[in-house]
């Protein structure tokens, strides 16, 4: 297997096993395979050789000297597990940057308590903070004292792996949190863009413009955003051989759709997750991170069922925080839509107390339409 390595949490280092067990050619060379993906269609376990993983953190680092920050200088957090990308990629940058890395268990992120607690001190010699943190845990930083005075002490916070709603952006800025949304993937090593927290600061919304050594465009039809970088992955597991994911070009075409903007890439959501509403192309991304952040809402899910008039009716699937009245929360997200398109206005409420991501935090959307449908 010339020295590649799997990175699988326990429940599925066996697929993975069997994934690298049946192929017969190997490119050259040693790094890691990890799962990418799972929303749709299923895990690909791609590869990622260590001199990608290695360009990643050296082009990262020219973007912090960029905005000011010296990469030497900082201590790096790190609150995910190094089978993703985002939990793997600290490790790297800490060993290439020879700065200080803090590991933190994902479940003490749900403590906000006990986080700054045990970590209320993280500029500590100096050093500039800097983390990588999925909207979900920013959210629930946000909503108690302990995290919000946590989350104060950074220099710069990553927000990446799913879309920031209006309202987690306008309470970080309250609060002159550093911010910079970004865009990447474990195809990519990571980030391929990320926004200068100056620009979130002053009101932009997008994930900012293309590292030193990534370039970007737009797929003509469809507004795919594709990306052509040296550190893109040679390929993915499929049956005996590694089946790349670039173009003859060089170019990876992505699942996401964007647009590129004056302060640089603004994400619209996932291409197969798309609806027909009313003839108009919905993304329910979109109307989930502009009803996001309600009291009493832990979840909150858009689907599409076939409908006559419609094309797609959306609906909305409901789980409401622990002790919370469903009802109430429905009926606030109801007027809370009301602000929206009539296209992008849900049609339906459910309340689904089941409601959860997949363990790799990606949403199976077929799963719940079919739960919709029963």
């Amino acid at each position: 297997m010339n020295g590649w390595e799997l990175r699988a949490i326990a429940l599925e280092e066996q697929a993975g096993r069997d994934a690298m067990a049946c192929c017969q050619r190997w490119p050259e060379g040693s790094g890691v395979v990890i799962g990418s993906g799972g929303s749709s269609g299923g895990r690909k376990w791609c590869l990622q050789s260590w001199e990608n993983l290695e360009q990643s953190a050296s082009s990262c680092a020219d973007w912090l000297q960029a905005i000011g920050v010296d990469p030497s200088s900082v201590r790096l957090v790190n609150p995910l597990p190094s089978h993703h990308m985002g939990g793997l990629m600290p490790q790297i940058r800490a060993r290439q940057w020879q700065a200080p890395l803090v590991a933190i268990a994902p479940e003490l992120m749900k403590s906000p308590g006990a986080l700054l607690e045990q970590h209320g001190n993280l500029t500590r010699g100096g050093r500039d903070a800097v983390i990588s943190l999925v909207p979900t845990q920013l959210q629930r930083l946000l909503g108690d004292p302990s995290g919000r005075s946590w989350l104060q002490q950074f220099r710069l916070l990553w927000i990446g792996g799913g879309p920031l709603s209006t309202e987690l952006a306008d309470q970080a800025r309250q609060l002159q949190l550093p911010l910079s949304p970004c865009y990447g993937s474990t195809e990519t090593a990571a980030m391929v863009c990320a926004a200068d927290p100056a620009q979130f600061l002053a009101g932009h919304n997008s994930c900012g413009e293309p590292l030193s050594d990534v370039e970007l465009q737009l797929e003509p039809t469809s507004g795919a955003i594709e990306v052509k970088t040296r550190r893109l992955s040679p390929g993915w597991l499929k049956g005996e051989q590694v089946q790349p994911f670039a173009d003859a070009g060089g170019w990876w075409h992505s699942g996401d759709a964007g647009r590129l903007g004056p302060a640089g890439l603004e994400l619209l959501g996932r291409l197969d997750g798309a609806l027909n509403s009313g003839g108009a192309t919905v993304f329910p991304e979109q109307i989930e991170a502009a009803l996001a952040g309600l009291p009493g809402l832990d979840a909150l899910l858009v689907v599409g069922l076939p409908d006559p008039q419609w094309g797609q009716r959306l609906i909305g699937l409901v789980k409401p925080s622990p002790g919370a009245n469903g009802d109430e929360v429905m009926a606030q997200l109801r007027q809370r839509s009301a602000g929206l398109p009539p296209a992008q206005r849900p049609k339906q409420w459910q309340l689904c107390p089941e409601l959860a991501p997949n363990p790799q935090g990606k949403w199976e959307r077929q799963r719940w339409r079919a739960w919709a449908q029963v």
